[in-house]
């Protein structure tokens, strides 16, 4: 699974899960190809694709 970071641009249009540093899923949110990640409330969290919506 590929680790996106906050500002990183969305290779994919669909959900992302937000992942803690812990290796829990925190959160999903939906973005479109192109944009960029948004800021995650902790250091150290991540976002991996979970699907298309």
């Amino acid at each position: 699974m590929q680790k996106l970071t906050s500002g990183q641009i969305a290779p994919w249009t669909g959900e992302y899960s937000v992942i803690s540093r812990n290796g829990r899923t925190v959160g999903t949110i939906h973005v479109n190809k192109g944009d960029r990640l948004p800021p995650t409330q902790s250091d150290g969290d991540h976002f991996e694709y979970s699907s298309k919506k």
